[in-house]
């Protein structure tokens, strides 16, 4: 009776455990997102060609597509920052926090412009795609060898960079509601690197955190700001 309540509970355990790392290795790749997303071919898909990592998020925002498209364009370093919530915020000095109001000046964005991005050295994305209140992509690559900046040649890259793209893609669900999609795509040396498994992790809690500081912005975005975006 002994043996069999030990290897009941051994079981319980391994059961639990293997639970757990099947659900975190799911929240690494997708969250929020449907099957028939997964599918959908978004805007950028064809900017790194065979991705070994690719993350789908997801989230429906209470607000019409015009509204929520300029708060996309102005994200990013140097920008209009990250929208974290009000009550992650309190913990970032004022100056470092995401802005809560619509910058004119952030909006005209162009294929091909370069906007820095935060991670080790100096990365930046480029604009690849811009179609307006729709989809926005951005390519990055990322060379080791020269800080994480952009590589001085690119056909053929060199081993050590990192290639990825990031679509954000807008779909109406109805008047009010507009559905947000992100996706990922990346592309290094070491494809399966724990490094890719934890980063996907840190992707899960920034962009859940996005969404929460968009519904906060969306919900709060003076009148007059909106009234001034150029469409």
């Amino acid at each position: 009776m002994g043996i069999r309540r030990r290897l009941f509970g051994t079981a319980l355990v391994v059961g639990a455990v293997g639970g757990v790392a099947s659900a975190l290795t799911r929240l690494a790749a997708r969250s929020g997102v449907t099957d028939a997303e997964i599918a959908r071919v978004l805007p950028g898909d064809d900017l790194v060609a065979g991705a070994g990592h690719v993350i789908d998020r997801a989230a429906t925002i209470l607000t019409p597509v015009p509204v929520l498209w300029p708060w996309l364009v102005q994200l990013g370093k140097q920008r209009a920052g990250w929208y974290f919530p009000r009550w992650v915020e309190l913990g970032i000095p004022p100056g470092r926090r995401g802005l809560r109001t619509i910058e004119p000046s952030l909006l005209n964005v162009q294929v091909g412009e370069r906007v820095p991005d935060w991670g080790p050295g100096d990365p930046q994305f480029e604009v690849a795609v811009v179609e307006v209140e729709h989809a926005l992509v951005y390519l990055s690559l990322r060379q080791k060898s020269r800080n994480w900046t952009w590589p001085d040649r690119t056909d053929p890259l060199p081993d050590d960079v990192l290639a990825l793209s990031w679509a954000l893609v807008l779909s109406p669900v109805d008047d009010v509601h507009t559905r947000l999609h992100l996706r990922l795509r990346m592309r290094r040396a070491r494809e399966r690197s724990p490094l890719m498994f934890l980063g996907g992790l840190f992707d899960w809690v920034t962009v859940a955190l996005l969404f929460a500081g968009l519904r906060e912005r969306v919900g709060n975005a003076p009148v007059a700001d909106l009234g001034s975006i150029p469409s």
